[in-house]
């Protein structure tokens, strides 16, 4: 489980893929650990190798086919987020780090910082104003009023700063993670119908 707060901003060493997925390898200023989790961009992955200043972790089809990771090239940079431990503060919400999927940014302001990202009606019936959602593994607050297929996040500076946001170009496709809360209320309704 993580909270949305970016710790470090790694940058891809190498994508290697293979028969049953790939390989992705991020170079990193923190001790990694063999079977720990790491958010990257936003998906829970495993540490499956450590090397001086770098983990490898596997990624599966799923992965390469629901979020942007496949798209990643040497020297890309992703938001890396360490699992919290118990007794930890959780100063975002609740994030699992299991992508729903990715929203296309269509705008970006400076001033204030914000994105406008469209996403897919299939997830985009989870968004709600002032509710959580994850956007690259960044816990941000959905802005006023959704429509037609696209959301507002607006971004604190620190934020900004501190995140892979500040490469973003429009056209990006981020991974979104739809608050959970918001998908047990979507389910459970959807089952009352």
């Amino acid at each position: 489980m993580f909270s949305g707060l970016i710790q470090e901003v790694g940058k891809v060493v190498s994508l290697r893929r293979h028969s049953r997925g790939a390989k992705l390898c991020v170079e990193t200023n923190k001790d990694a650990v063999i079977g720990e989790s790491i958010a990257v961009n936003g998906v829970c992955l495993t540490v499956s190798q450590v090397e001086k200043d770098c983990f490898t972790c596997d990624l599966l089809p799923e992965s390469l086919g629901v979020t942007n990771l496949g798209e990643l090239k040497p020297g890309s940079r992703v938001n890396m987020e360490y699992a919290l431990l118990v007794g930890d503060k959780i100063g975002g919400h609740i994030v699992n780090g299991h992508v729903d999927g990715v929203g296309i940014v269509r705008k970006i302001s400076k001033s204030p910082y914000s994105l406008s990202i469209e996403l897919g009606k299939d997830l985009f019936d989870y968004i709600v104003p002032k509710a959580s959602v994850a956007v690259d593994g960044i816990s941000l607050t959905i802005g006023p009023k959704p429509v037609d297929g696209y959301f507002n996040v607006f971004i604190i500076p620190h934020t900004w700063e501190n995140t892979n946001l500040r490469f973003v170009r429009p056209g990006y496709r981020a991974n979104i993670e739809i608050d959970i809360l918001a998908r047990y209320v979507m389910e459970f309704v959807g089952k009352l119908k």
